[in-house]
Formats: structure tokens, sequence, C-alpha cells
């Protein structure tokens, strides 16, 4: 065998590989999301799920899971998509294997704009859920931009070690402001951002979902076209400045993207984190570095996680829940433990 055969078959293998890890999270995903609908106060057996999804269900039926769980499912799946990908944009441009939207303050910034818009309404209801999004990716991209001016040096550009640093102090001091903040909400209000600072997923109706789905449908698909670049970027500045890409505009293209998705998704899920960092890393270990592939296994395993917590939640405390970001905490904090021992051996 030659050696282009060689590779030519080892290509075919990974491929196959990666549409068989693609398709065995896809069942998963699947398989808990019917779990997670008849996961509740009130349960619904099998029978019932199958008669009120094809519209004979009573009308109480049809108010659970048409209005409260199947919302909440899909949004779930929509923000751990989201936020697994664009975990694997900033470790991918940073060529940081610790960089996550959570521990950069990302999502910091992203709350404190959702915060600032609670205290000028005086019930969550009135609030705009479009314009939701938009205020989240205005302060995450801000939180962005300082904390890159910060980080970059002109002679060596951004250090991955500099730039942890620089998020986990810019995350501290936005969350300083944002517990200062809180001292004059009303108790209503508290008690929101209270939940939203556990990672409780809140927008649990489907204007949420509409207004989640367009940033996930334009971007998502946006990044994983871009994979071929972010795999040449991955090669260090110079190697990718000798092979054409301008890596200054490239940077900022993505990094506009995955702050765009973890703003949309934190807007409405809440402070969770660590799903950024744990999805893409175990789609690493599964499918390889290639982007190609890294990004769509990355999302799969964002959404099982997230609707994988938020159904455990649902389930260990009935009925108000343990919210789903001290769920991914219990599984992302260990895990991010376990890979700084790594790296220090």
């Amino acid at each position: 065998m030659s050696e282009q055969q060689a590779v030519s078959t080892y290509e075919q293998r990974r491929k196959l590989r990666s549409m068989t890890v693609m398709l065995i999270l896809a069942l998963l995903i699947i398989a808990v999301f019917i779990i997670s609908m008849n996961t509740g106060y009130i349960r619904l057996s099998p029978l019932d799920l199958i008669r009120t999804l094809l519209g004979q269900g009573s009308d109480q039926e049809n108010l659970i899971l048409f209005e409260f769980r199947l919302p909440r499912i899909v949004i779930s799946v929509l923000i751990g998509a989201g936020l697994a990908v664009s975990g694997a944009v900033m470790q991918g441009i940073f060529r940081n294997p610790l960089a996550d939207p959570g521990i950069l303050g990302i999502n910091s910034g992203a709350g404190l704009m959702v915060m600032l818009l609670v205290s000028f309404y005086p019930t969550t209801q009135a609030m705009p859920v479009f314009l939701l999004p938009l205020l989240a990716f205005v302060g995450a991209g801000l939180t962005a931009a300082l904390i890159y001016s910060l980080s970059y040096t002109r002679n060596k550009g951004i250090r991955p070690i500099r730039l942890m640093l620089t998020g986990i102090a810019v995350a501290a001091g936005i969350q300083a402001a944002m517990i200062v903040l809180t001292l004059r909400l009303k108790p209503e209000q508290y008690q929101f951002v209270a939940t939203w600072l556990a990672g409780s997923i809140w927008g649990t109706n489907w204007k949420f979902v509409l207004s989640l789905l367009p940033w996930i449908v334009v971007l998502v698909p946006y990044i994983i076209y871009r994979a071929r670049v972010m795999n040449v970027l991955q090669m260090g500045e110079q190697m990718a400045t000798s092979l054409g890409e301008n890596v200054r505009k490239e940077q900022f293209r993505l990094l506009a993207a995955a702050v765009a998705l973890a703003a949309a998704s934190v807007a409405v899920s809440g402070g969770i984190a660590f799903v950024g960092l744990v999805g893409p890393h175990l789609a690493r270990r599964l499918v390889g570095p290639k982007h190609q592939m890294l990004l769509p296994v990355s999302a799969l395993i964002g959404a099982l996680l997230v609707i994988a917590a938020d159904t455990i939640g649902r389930w260990i405390l009935q009925p108000s829940g343990v919210p789903t970001g001290i769920v991914v905490a219990v599984i992302g904090a260990p895990y991010f433990l376990y890979l700084l021992a790594r790296a220090k051996s």
C-alpha cells in the first residue's frame, strides 16, 4: 500500500468514526429528550405522551407538555449547542485548552446587561424578550474586547495564561458589580437575578425559543463553514500568516460569532458554566482536533450535557428542582481541575 493510499484509508476511517459518534450522540439526545418529557411533578405515561403528541391528549396534558416541558427541553438543546460551539471556537483561536465563555468572563458581561435590563422593569413578564439576546451580546462583546485588549501584546500576541488570568479578574470585577446592583432590586427582581445566577433555565416558553433560535441557526453553520480557517489558526500566527490568512481579521470574526452565541444562550439560560469547556474537550478525544468534525460533535455533546443536567435537576428535587447550572458545575468543576492537573504534569 502506497503512502497516499494509507492516508486515504485513514481519512475514511476517521470520517466513519466521526459519523458513528455523531449518530450515537444524536440517539442519546433523543432518548434523554423522551425521558425529559416525562420528568416533572406530574408524570405522563408513555401512552399519554404519544396520545398528547398526536393531538389527542386532555387540556391538562397539552398544557404540561406543549407549554411547560417542550419549550424548556428545546431551549436546553439550543443552549448546550451554542455554549459548546462557542467554547470550541475560543479554545481554537486562542490556542488555550481551558478557554470557556464562563471562565473567561464572557457570561458575566452578558449577565450584567441582563441584570440592568431587569432593573428597569417591575416584572420579568414585562421585559422585551427579543431584546434580551441583543443586550446580552453588547455586554459580552464589551467584556471580550476588554479581555482581548488587556491580554494582547504586540510582540507575543495572545498568551494563554495571561488570557486566563485576565478573564478571571474581569469576571470577578463584573460579579462584584452585579452583587452591588442586587442590593437595589425589588424582591421579585432579586429572586429572578438569584435564579439567573444559579443557572436555572428561566426562559421556558416558545417566545424564548424564537428569540434564541435565529442566533443558533445563523451562527453555528457560519462557524462550521469557517472550520478550515480555525485549523490554520491553530498552527500559530506566523504559520497562518505565511499560508495567506489575515489572522487579526479572522480572529475578530470568529470571536464575535463565539461571543454572540454565548451571550444569546446565557440571556435565556442564566449563568451556566463549563459547557464550553467540557463539550469541546470530550469531542476532541472522540473525533480528533480537526474542526470540521470537532464543532458539530461539540454541539451535540453540549446539547446532551445541558438537557441531561436539566432533566436530572428536575428529577432530584421536585417540584422546584435543582438549577441546571449547579448540576453542570458538579460535572464540569472536577473535569476542570483534572485538566489543570494534567497540564501541570
